[in-house]
């Protein structure tokens, strides 16, 4: 993990991103180094893979604690089992772990949604702005990227699926944001997409 937050951290310092300093000299410095730099991530609002790794970790400790349970909306497992009727597949890509997403569908309100979801991705496939990350999902589940439909309530990642070709919806909880939409139309719920 420290190797990994290392690694991430010359790529941020060739890039240009001053990030704070990296300290190698011994064990603790190391990790000092590592909890500084994490630190200084969080605060970018960085979706760099090791440091939703690390997140991840954590996040397993106190999902199986029992001191954190996952929270979907409402809609969320009445789409799943409706989806699930018609034959469709769910997979989810998120900037989380594909542990720290597991972890959350596994322990919410409604039960284990996990058996309703065949596939995770997080940014070991690439950042979810960018076109590439989309086309190798469709790759990896062997199918062109018009089969899909993407669903997120990112504008820039909507955009992103759209560019490799894949059908995106936004999905807006708060139907007073329109300004943050763009050109988007926008869904409120999953209750009427792909209705039965």
């Amino acid at each position: 993990m420290i190797q990994d937050l290392c690694a991430q951290h010359d790529v941020d310092e060739r890039g240009g991103l001053q990030p704070p300093g990296w300290m190698d000299d011994s064990e603790e410095a190391r990790l000092r180094s590592s909890v500084a730099y994490s630190q200084w991530l969080i605060a970018r609002d960085s979706k760099c893979t090791p440091l939703k790794s690390l997140q991840g970790k954590i996040w397993q400790q106190g999902f199986t604690s029992g001191e954190l349970r996952g929270e979907v909306f409402p809609d969320v497992p009445r789409a799943f089992e409706r989806w699930r009727r018609q034959g469709k597949i769910i997979g989810i890509y998120s900037s989380g772990s594909v542990v720290a997403q597991q972890l959350l569908f596994r322990t919410t309100r409604s039960g284990d949604l996990t058996s309703f979801i065949s596939a995770f991705f997080d940014t070991r496939v690439g950042a979810k702005n960018e076109q590439e990350s989309y086309k190798k999902i469709a790759a990896s589940l062997s199918s062109a990227p018009q089969h899909f439909l993407f669903i997120s309530d990112a504008v820039k990642e909507i955009e992103a699926a759209q560019s490799a070709g894949m059908q995106a919806v936004l999905c807006d909880r708060d139907p007073g944001s329109a300004s943050s939409r763009g050109q988007c139309e926008a869904i409120h719920s999953f209750d009427n997409l792909i209705p039965d």
